[in-house]
């Protein structure tokens, strides 16, 4: 980003004014029709929107998720992620480890020219003004809502990253534009590939079935570093509070929702598909005891949490980011027929309908996208969008109840709660890191 870009910013009533603005004058050079990318070819133009370790990801697996598929534009807040992201791709297929998989070659399906590449805060809307079929959304999980509602009245289909909000205000917003993405035949993918792991997929067909009776209960239980790897560990001198704490995201609560919304949204929400609802209340615990350096910013280190379901099922969610604790990830059912384990190998269900399930060994962060494109190719209806808006909402009345001490019900977080975590203004310069939450003390709001 230049210095004009890092010295002008826009008020947080400017950005949504920006993005609105951007998003209808789009809408109004878009006359959407759902064959209208093909244009005689099965051609499929995509655009990058967040160029980090996330966005390199899911735009290498799209690109092998079918043939022509092709990066068109790319837009980052900053050029160095760009730029990086960029050459990732052109340079596949790099040199594997010993008795890994060689990586596919991209080269040829990234058509990105230096025109079509963007940074600063209205990246997303230059990307979207661009020729792109479908674009996908990795930019920290604050920005989701507007870059989503700007994508779907811009006519695009849309992959998006979980989580997908980080406070109430934002699930509302997404669950509304995911509303209007149904109306304008627009595909919404959520990045929850849990859901496309073979074995699991399995496991919920046969749990429909009546494999494991009523269900009495289950646990979530996700035990893991503290990721102190992550990101740059010091702040360069030219870096303002807001661009040190975007580059820091992660440990954010205003831009990540804290680890039980950014990353552990994949167990949550297998929970709510695996019991097939989402909670009606819950209450929470956790705190930051281990990991207390300054740049993880505001985020708790471990949580806990009992969430209810409809008919008085309760799941125990437990999750952490602790150095040299036993890790473990598994999500568990018992029933009255039976019980089930399921994790990243396969599941195991015993009593009545016993059964192993293994993993079939094929990507589900492929076929995620391979789906969508399908359902793009063939004008089929496919939209994930208000389903990872529960689940992120499930994950962030977690955290909302473990930061306050304070039990909520699902409706009221949804239809009630006015948390909005936007900061005063989106502009590169002073931004206090936020307090830590202290339960009992911090208020729900």
């Amino acid at each position: 980003m230049n210095e004009q870009g890092r010295s002008e910013g826009v008020s947080r009533r400017g950005f949504m004014k920006q993005a609105a603005a951007g998003a209808v004058s789009l809408a109004a050079a878009t006359t959407f029709h759902p064959r209208a990318y093909a244009a005689g070819s099965d051609r499929i133009r995509v655009g990058l929107i967040g160029c980090g370790g996330r966005g390199t990801h899911d735009i290498g697996k799209c690109l092998q998720a079918a043939d022509g598929v092709e990066l068109t534009a790319m837009g980052d807040m900053f050029p160095d992620r760009l730029q990086r992201c960029r050459q990732t791709l052109t340079s596949r297929p790099r040199q594997s480890r010993k008795g890994a998989a060689e990586e596919p070659n991209l080269a040829d399906k990234v058509k990105v020219t230096d025109d079509k590449c963007f940074t600063g805060w209205d990246a997303h809307l230059k990307v979207l003004a661009t020729d792109v079929d479908l674009v996908i959304l990795t930019e920290p999980p604050h920005f989701r809502p507007a870059h989503l509602k700007a994508a779907i009245a811009a006519g695009k289909h849309v992959f998006m990253e979980k989580p997908v909000a980080v406070d109430p205000a934002g699930v509302r917003s997404v669950i509304q534009t995911s509303e209007l993405a149904d109306q304008k035949g627009l595909t919404i993918v959520a990045g929850t590939q849990m859901r496309r792991i073979s074995h699991v997929v399995e496991a919920v067909k046969r749990i429909q079935d009546g494999a494991l009776g009523e269900i009495l209960g289950g646990q979530c239980v996700r035990l893991g570093d503290a990721m102190r790897s992550w990101g740059p560990k010091e702040r360069e001198s030219g870096w303002s509070d807001m661009e040190w704490q975007l580059r820091r995201w992660l440990f954010m609560t205003w831009l990540s929702g804290d680890f039980i919304v950014e990353m552990h949204v994949h167990n949550i929400d297998m929970m709510n598909w695996l019991v097939g609802a989402h909670p009606v209340q819950c209450l929470g615990m956790g705190g930051r005891q281990a990991r207390t350096e300054p740049e993880y910013g505001d985020s708790f280190d471990h949580f806990a949490v009992e969430y209810e379901y409809p008919n008085g099922l309760r799941v125990e969610y437990m999750g952490a980011q602790i150095d040299k604790m036993s890790d473990r990830n598994d999500q568990r059912l018992a029933g009255t027929k039976g019980s089930l384990v399921a994790d990243f190998a396969g599941v195991r269900i015993t009593g009545q309908n016993p059964v192993e399930i293994a993993w079939d060994k094929n990507d589900p962060c492929v076929k995620q996208h391979a789906d969508q494109i399908e359902a793009i190719r063939r004008d089929q209806r496919l939209n994930e969008g208000r389903r990872i808006a529960e689940s992120t909402l499930t994950s962030i009345m977690g955290r909302m109840s473990a930061y306050t001490g304070r039990a909520l019900k699902w409706d009221w977080a949804l239809n009630a709660s006015k948390l909005d975590l936007t900061p005063p203004a989106y502009e590169f310069g002073k931004l206090p890191m936020p307090p830590v939450a202290v339960p009992g003390q911090t208020q729900l709001i």
